[in-house]
């Protein structure tokens, strides 16, 4: 198994109350480079105990990079990163943090149940097996080699293995991939549950929905850079744009377009969607000139439109 930061006896005494005067997560003028690229460029971000926080961004935004230094498993160039006031090796070697990586190796030739018992004999301070399995919903493969495990099993494995320590902060990377929408849903539930004790959680992800529905706060980056910080709401309300949709029967596209506010129209799926800047103009317009027009919605930006529009016009080359 590759190494990973949640491995390592600790002779630190049980961890339930982290130290609270202290941010979760404090990153200040972080730098990361590797030859010529920046990928992490000045970074500064702040997260409180008991905040749920997903970081979004293209490839090549930073991400892992970031995650990396936060766990102890590279360095800054320049700048500091603590994990609730300590270095984050030495948190990690207290047992605060527990991480799910979505490539992080598994034990082959071995039984969930047999890595399960390996990896808990690692930590001074454990949850039970017990109580792993069950969070994790492992009970129905336990006796499956690793290596004949599906994608979702995987995850739900590695997710079993980032909070065997009880750790107060988890870091989790595509938690979800491979999951199925009914595991997918479940695993949120198993995780809203896990930390509603006040445990911190920092999760990247490529699903938005997943974001927009479970995150307290959004990070966005770009190019190493931090773009975008706030809640989902705040996030999507960088996208002034709405969309009007109306049934697609009787209407005509050329006359929408000419619509007050209406920069884009078009029909998809039996539906109109008129893109417009101010959503009252053009349905008091649209009302008066069509009234024959039906099954009106009125539809807010969606956060991959935020996404999309904060990322899109970041610069190529940062050298």
């Amino acid at each position: 198994m590759a190494p990973s930061p949640t491995i390592g006896r600790s002779t630190a005494p049980p961890t339930d109350q982290p130290p609270t005067t202290s941010p979760a997560i404090l990153l200040e003028g972080l730098h990361k480079a590797y030859g010529s690229v920046r990928a992490v460029d000045g970074l500064d971000l702040a997260i409180a105990a008991g905040e749920i926080v997903a970081v979004l961004g293209p490839n090549g935004a930073g991400k892992s990079t970031t995650t990396e230094m936060i766990t102890g498993l590279t360095d800054p160039d320049r700048g500091r990163a603590e994990v609730f006031g300590r270095p984050p090796r030495t948190a990690v070697r207290d047992g605060l943090v527990g991480v799910m990586l979505q490539g992080g190796a598994l034990l082959h030739e071995a039984t969930v149940k047999d890595v399960l018992a390996l990896m808990h004999g690692l930590h001074a301070h454990p949850l039970t097996l017990d109580e792993v399995i069950e969070r994790a919903d492992l009970s129905t493969f336990l006796k499956t080699k690793t290596e004949k495990l599906s994608g979702g099993q995987a995850q739900r494995l590695r997710y079993a293995l980032a909070i065997m320590a009880d750790p107060q902060l988890l870091i989790l990377d595509e938690p979800t991939v491979g999951m199925d929408v009914e595991i997918r849903r479940a695993f949120w539930a198993s995780m809203r549950e896990f930390i509603s004790g006040g445990r911190t959680v920092l999760f990247a992800t490529h699903y938005l929905d997943e974001a927009d529905a479970e995150a307290d706060r959004i990070v966005v980056l770009a190019r190493g850079r931090l773009i975008a910080d706030g809640t989902p709401s705040t996030i999507k309300s960088r996208v002034a744009d709405r969309t009007v949709t109306m049934a697609a029967h009787g209407v005509d596209l050329t006359e929408l377009r000419r619509l007050p506010a209406v920069i884009a129209a078009e029909s998809t799926g039996g539906r109109v969607m008129l893109r417009t800047t101010d959503s009252d103009s053009t349905l008091r317009a649209l009302v008066a000139e069509h009234p024959g027009a039906t099954d009106i919605e009125i539809v807010s930006a969606s956060l991959e439109d935020a996404f999309l529009t904060l990322t899109h016009d970041q610069p190529e080359d940062l050298t």
